[in-house]
């Protein structure tokens, strides 16, 4: 695995919308290839800034907890793969496991650890497309910082992005002081 150098100067729309769209791209391949279910982890990174040191350290811990799990589930791995790029870091899991129970358990990772807001674990069922919260009858993501609903906040902008920034910048912080 090769790490670059991060892209703390920002990145355009243009190069999040075409990250996008390469990494659906990529989803779509490992479903076709492997044919069972695909863990697609990113993070929750308001602003243009989407790779910088504090942001790696945010993904190792998230791709640490998400081994581990796997690991504790006895969950078989096809493939595994960490893509880090300017646009934001990306993993990959193809897992020989059940969508719905597989999701269950990164909905745990996202809410029981300090650091879990900020991951945003996608898991996707070649047959059944995303298995969402809502599927397991979880509520839907809460926004950061008035806890409504992170779409609707996030779609109409509710609050300052330098209010969200700080706040994703205090759950850092609060995780590396009590590390």
């Amino acid at each position: 695995m090769s790490i670059m150098t991060p892209a703390e100067a920002g990145v355009s729309l243009e190069d999040l919308l075409a990250a996008k769209e390469q990494r659906a791209q990529r989803q779509t391949d490992w479903l076709t290839q492997f044919s069972q279910p695909l863990i697609s982890l990113t993070l929750v990174t308001p602003g243009p800034v989407k790779d910088s040191i504090r942001y790696r350290e945010v993904m190792r811990e998230a791709l640490q907890r998400a081994e581990m799990t796997l690991l504790q589930h006895g969950w078989p791995v096809l493939k595994h793969q960490v893509f880090w790029l300017p646009t934001g870091a990306e993993a990959f899991w193809s897992v020989g496991h059940p969508a719905p129970e597989v999701k269950a358990a990164t909905v745990a990772l996202e809410q029981s650890h300090a650091l879990g807001r900020l991951w945003d674990f996608d898991v996707i069922c070649p047959q059944a497309g995303v298995v969402g919260r809502r599927s397991l009858d979880n509520a839907s993501r809460r926004c950061l910082i008035c806890d409504g609903p992170a779409h609707a906040c996030a779609r109409s902008r509710e609050h300052p992005l330098p209010d969200v920034i700080a706040k994703v910048e205090a759950l850092i912080d609060g995780w590396h002081r009590a590390h």
